[in-house]
């Protein structure tokens, strides 16, 4: 009895494993129409790998293009190249760390060891061959301005280009001059992005808004400029302002329980100032995330003895506050320019990764592979200490965003990136 029930078991076993759902072995392939051998990447900050309010060479090695290049060697994509700082100078600008928590508060202090400056404001340079060519800073008008690669311009761009670069070079000319077979496109952020992160204030020609106009014609030439060789390549729409923790994070809400958590007299209203004049701040308007760590509100001086934002006659300045109209502004602006580039997208039938859509996603939160990600600022796993750029985990995201667009589009099989093999905040 006991051999029989022996065998019986056995018999069940290999049932049950003869019986196991198997899956095809995911196997990397290209396509004869898509060459990924020179793949090249245009782009700002956010191609980079820009993070915690600067670039260093962590941040660099993450970048979501670098990411994409890795799955694009595995059908006969090519060498990949970045402007990586040296280890000695692995710190690049400067960026911010968190310290600290105090009360559930982030307290950040900034990196200022193994820096990678020769001077004040200009990089160590890197003038090998490269095909990361993001640029912190870069704006889709600027892209086409003389000067802008100069030692008064971009120190990024700067660093890129060999002494006595004439001053007429532009960072569209430096792009389509890659000889490139591939390519992705991510500019046209700063665009609206300055604008927004100045509370909607116009100081220079950084932070202004770029008009609809401006921007269809200098979208076009470049992707024109781009697929000039038939080549193909992979575009992406623009986020959301407000979809980041740059805006989201320091709501009227929180400032308001904070004073009352201190005062025996009931606080009511934030004061802000707006283009149409001070009034009452609502839910509708944005506080950027560096107002919290400035200390202002409720502040006195002898010469004003009017609380900072608690009264009319002192408030917020407008630099800290994205108001309702300006982020009514930001976000028309933001939908003209993304209906260009899907427009250019169709047209020259390039993949299109529409970031807007999915970072929309990110801000209501959703979970992947058991993990939860949303916008929230530190814990979100998604944006890194400036609320605007990505940790090494939200890079995979991206990188994945693109990749499924190229597959889509293009009917390859490029392996996405596991993200879960990468960090998002660093916690003290």
């Amino acid at each position: 009895m006991k051999r029989y029930q022996y065998f019986l078991g056995l018999a069940a076993l290999l049932f049950t494993v003869s019986c196991q759902p198997t899956l095809d072995e995911y196997k990397p392939e290209g396509n004869a129409s898509v060459d990924f051998k020179h793949f090249i990447a245009v782009g700002n900050s956010l191609t980079s790998g820009y993070a915690d309010g600067g670039l260093s060479r962590a941040g660099q090695e993450v970048a979501f293009p670098n990411l994409m290049a890795k799955s694009m060697a595995e059908v006969g994509g090519g060498e990949f190249r970045t402007p990586l700082f040296t280890e000695e100078q692995r710190n690049g600008s400067g960026y911010i760390r968190l310290k600290d928590l105090v009360n559930g508060n982030p307290v950040t202090e900034a990196v200022t060891s193994n820096l990678a400056y020769r001077a004040p404001k200009l990089l160590t340079k890197y003038t090998d061959p490269i095909e990361n060519l993001g640029v912190p800073g870069m704006r889709l008008d600027f892209a086409f301005a003389p000067g802008v690669g100069t030692t008064a311009g971009n120190m990024y761009f700067e660093r890129l280009l060999k002494e006595g670069t004439s001053p007429a070079y532009t960072y569209f000319t430096h792009a389509t001059s890659q000889d490139h077979t591939f390519f992705s496109f991510w500019l046209g952020n700063n665009d609206v992005l300055l604008f927004a992160t100045n509370g909607g204030v116009t100081t220079d020609a950084t932070n202004r808004i770029t008009t609809t106009a401006e921007f269809r014609q200098h979208y076009t030439n470049f992707i024109n400029a781009l697929t000039a060789k038939g080549q193909k390549g992979v575009v992406a729409t623009i986020p959301e302002v407000t979809a980041t923790p740059h805006f989201t994070t320091v709501t009227r809400a929180a400032l308001l329980q904070a004073v009352n958590a201190n005062t025996t007299t009931k606080v009511e209203n934030i004061y802000i100032s707006t283009k149409a004049g001070t009034r009452p701040a609502t839910d509708d308007d944005f506080f950027l995330l560096p107002f919290s760590s400035k200390g202002l509100l409720g502040s006195t001086t002898a010469a004003n003895p009017y609380p900072y934002g608690l009264h009319p006659n002192k408030p917020v300045e407008d630099m800290y506050v994205l108001d309702k109209a300006e982020a009514e502004e930001v976000k028309q602006r933001t939908k003209e320019f993304n209906t260009i580039i899907k427009e250019v997208a169709e047209q020259k039938g390039l993949a299109l990764a529409d970031a807007h859509a999915y970072l929309n996603q990110v801000k209501a939160g959703i979970f992947i592979n058991g993990i939860q990600l949303s916008a929230r600022f530190i814990q979100g796993n998604v944006f890194s200490l400036d609320g605007i750029h990505l940790t090494p985990m939200g890079n995979a995201l991206l990188a994945n965003l693109f990749i499924d667009a190229i597959n889509k589009e293009y009917n390859t099989r490029l392996t996405r990136v596991d993200f879960t093999k990468f960090r998002g905040v660093i916690y003290p």
